[in-house]
């Protein structure tokens, strides 16, 4: 009797390990194929696509971004995405990339920035903003993020993102926390990073923009987080709205020192 209890023991750890190298093996594939992806990432094709909309003059205007400032001066853009979100006193305003260049389209080109942001996601202007968001991230890559704390309203702004991040509402009472407030989970084999703290390189706020596998778009911050609300069985935030650039702060500060990949590949 011993001897079947101890048999029938090793037998369920037997399947246990197995069941969990198959886990492990199905992460690791993952993994392996976005590096495989990584060197023909179509999210080139949008860096250059970006890099002529930077350059090209356009808008009642007729002017380019050429002059936008992403708060490193205007026309300096290497270094800027990894310190966005942050306070820039011309608008009195948190801005991340993309509301930044919102600002910039609207006041150098003569674009509508009100209308641009109403239009849905992947269409006309839209597009052209994720072009350039994937472009000025990449002249970013591989460096380090280093938010600034230093105005009140960076504060602030960090602080209701971390109330945001944490508040459940909709029809599953979902937060942002749900899925990413701990350690060591995942869904449909795809590794959670844990957001409260610093996930490390490339992880979570670190890999945005990203070009999407599964539906074969190019998704900037905005989007990713209006899925994430879509999700939760939230309302869509509007685009560039103070709580998703809230959230973006305190996503951001969190990951102060994480080397940046965007953009990058993912699902």
């Amino acid at each position: 009797m011993r001897m079947t209890k101890t048999l029938s023991l090793i037998a369920m750890l037997s399947l246990a390990g197995t069941a969990a190298w198959a886990q492990k093996s199905a992460v690791q594939s993952i993994e392996e194929y976005r590096l495989m992806l990584q060197d023909g990432n179509p999210a080139d094709l949008f860096e250059a696509k970006g890099e002529a909309l930077w350059k090209q003059k356009r808008g009642p205007k007729n002017a380019s971004l050429e002059q936008c400032d992403l708060g490193k001066g205007p026309g300096v853009f290497k270094g800027a995405f990894v310190e966005l979100p942050r306070f820039f006193a011309d608008t009195n305003r948190v801005q991340d990339m993309e509301s930044r260049l919102l600002t910039c389209m609207e006041t150098l080109q003569g674009l509508n920035a009100a209308e641009i942001a109403k239009t849905p996601f992947g269409r006309g202007e839209q597009n052209n903003v994720t072009a350039l968001a994937t472009w000025l991230a990449a002249e970013s890559k591989d460096k380090k993020f280093n938010l600034s704390q230093s105005h009140a309203q960076e504060k602030v702004f960090y602080e209701v993102g971390k109330r945001l991040f944490f508040q459940r509402g909709g029809a599953h009472d979902f937060s942002c926390a749900s899925c990413h407030g701990q350690d060591n989970t995942r869904i449909r084999l795809q590794d959670l990073p844990n957001l409260t703290k610093n996930p490390g390189d490339g992880v979570g706020f670190a890999a945005w923009p990203a070009y999407r596998v599964s539906n074969g778009q190019m998704w900037g911050m905005q989007q990713r987080l209006n899925d994430c609300y879509r999700q939760q069985r939230f309302p869509y935030p509007g685009f560039g709205s103070d709580a998703t650039i809230a959230l973006g702060v305190y996503l951001g500060v969190n990951s102060k020192g994480s080397v940046s990949i965007a953009p990058a590949i993912k699902r």
